[in-house]
């Protein structure tokens, strides 16, 4: 005699409570257990869903059956009693079992016919097709339920469903609860830690910190409700006025603002140390000077205290050494509008080269199409040399809308950089420590600092200025002189 366990299961707590569908599977599969010589060592029972895993006794069964090697069968009515989603198929098939179905007369098995474990698969597909119909449907209907205003779902604190009604009401002990927490947040003297106290304290309530936040974020207080993403004006009934729950949301904003610093440091965020690559900060001694230091947290450095105008100093040297004479900078902007026009002539002459093009091909089908309807030429050769000038023809109309297209003048970009890395400087000694700042952060993208140099590194184009002034090689054969 084999031993065999029976597992049985009701999709809802309703149908638990209707008294048949349980029993009536443990009495048809105690009956087949009897006829076919199987000593039932244990009976598993859900009475919950199987759209997921995770079924609580089917859990024990399965451990279950681990734990017991001298027992390998199943029983269950059919399969969609026994599992409706894949991972518990699999579960229960790497457990080298023998399943048997009696409603659908069933046995299989790792060693099955093929046809039985076929039969079987198509159940299994079936039974997760049912479950995924059965989950759309219930999303319709509490869609449908929620245009009709009606939550379809469990509401928050203060309310309760009304099952025989199939409605949601105030539950008024709770609702008092609810209505002081909007009270007490509402003047913003309060914050979610004071509110979750006072509400424990007044009425012996358990609610955490984000529980608390989340119900004052809640419109359901004001009749209103969100469901798939979407506002619906709800049928139950508000315990608080919209212009409180507004006035709570303000609070809300008011708390999340910005905090901002009493005093703003130039140069914060702009330089690292160089000893241990860390920030540099800065602070406000005696309420007057600011001073500048490694923030140290990588241990204590040999970078010194700098003042903010000793730092000024140092960092102008950047903004010098990227300086532009004035010549240089007039023959530069000499060539690059010379090359301008160069360029602007050769895009007239593309153009115009194109359009030329254009003319000479629709004067082509023009003609051609005459000598057609003359008999001169064939409908195949019309035909195929026509297909042939079309595509010529949309190809140079493709190329001739390039040119309508707005372009970013990279000579006018140009120019405007030679004349900030020109002035930049003269700039800089005229401007206070938080527009110095300013200029800094255009030029540079990093910039370290130790007991007596700055070492920058400068943003493109601006390394390459740098470098030209460094070396006077402006442009192939300028007289840097």
């Amino acid at each position: 005699m084999q031993n065999a366990v029976i597992y049985a299961r009701v999709s809802s707590k309703d149908q638990e409570r209707e008294g048949y569908s349980i029993p009536a599977q443990l009495k048809l599969l105690r009956e087949y257990a009897q006829k076919n010589d199987l000593l039932v060592t244990h009976e598993f029972v859900d009475v919950e869903t199987a759209k997921k895993a995770g079924r609580k006794n089917f859990g024990a069964m399965i451990k279950y059956l681990e734990k017991s090697p001298n027992c390998r069968v199943v029983l269950a009515e059919k399969t969609d009693r026994l599992y409706r989603n894949l991972r518990d198929c699999l579960t229960l098939e790497d457990l080298d079992l023998e399943i048997h179905l009696p409603k659908e007369g069933q046995i299989v098995s790792k060693n099955a016919r093929s046809q039985a474990k076929l039969i079987h698969g198509i159940h299994v597909v079936l039974a997760r097709n049912y479950i995924e119909n059965l989950r759309e449907e219930v999303k319709k209907g509490m869609r449908e339920k929620a245009e009709q205003g009606i939550y379809p779902s469990r509401p928050p604190l203060g309310y309760r469903n009304n099952k025989l009604e199939h409605t949601i009401e105030v539950d008024w002990e709770k609702a008092l609860i609810s209505k002081r927490m909007f009270e007490l947040y509402s003047n913003g003297q309060y914050s979610l830690q004071e509110v979750w106290k006072a509400l424990k304290r007044e009425f012996d309530v358990k609610l955490s910190k984000s529980h608390v936040e989340k119900l004052l974020k809640n419109p359901f207080y004001t009749g209103a409700f969100y469901w798939g993403g979407k506002l619906y004006a709800g049928t139950h009934t508000p315990l608080i006025s919209q212009v409180l729950f507004d006035r709570v949301q303000a609070v809300f904003g008011g708390h999340n603002q910005p905090k901002y610093k009493k005093h703003q440091f130039a140069y914060s965020g702009l330089l690292r140390c160089a000893y241990d690559n860390c920030m540099v900060t800065a602070e406000l001694k005696k309420n007057r000077y600011t001073y500048y230091r490694c923030t140290g947290y990588r241990g204590k450095c040999d970078l010194p205290y700098f003042r903010e105008e000793q730092l000024g100093e140092q960092l102008g040297q950047i903004l010098k050494d990227i300086h532009i004479p004035d010549d240089i900078l007039q023959q530069l902007e000499h060539a690059m509008l010379n090359d301008k026009g160069r360029a602007e002539a050769r895009i007239k002459a593309d153009r115009d080269r194109l359009e030329s093009k254009l003319l000479q091909i629709r004067r082509r089908i023009d003609q051609a199409y005459l000598d057609k309807l003359d008999g001169k030429i064939s409908d195949a050769f019309w035909e195929a040399k026509s297909a042939e000038w079309n595509q010529d023809q949309q190809r140079i109309l493709a190329a001739l809308e390039a040119f309508k297209r707005p372009s970013q003048d990279g000579v006018q970009n140009g120019l405007r950089i030679l004349e900030l890395a020109n002035k930049a400087y003269f700039l800089y000694l005229r401007q206070p420590p938080a527009e110095k700042a300013k200029l800094l952060r255009i030029v540079l993208s990093n910039c370290k600092v130790d007991a007596l140099n700055v070492y920058p590194t400068y943003r493109k184009p601006f390394d390459l200025i740098f470098n030209r002034v460094k070396t006077k090689e402006w442009l192939p054969g300028l007289d840097s002189n």
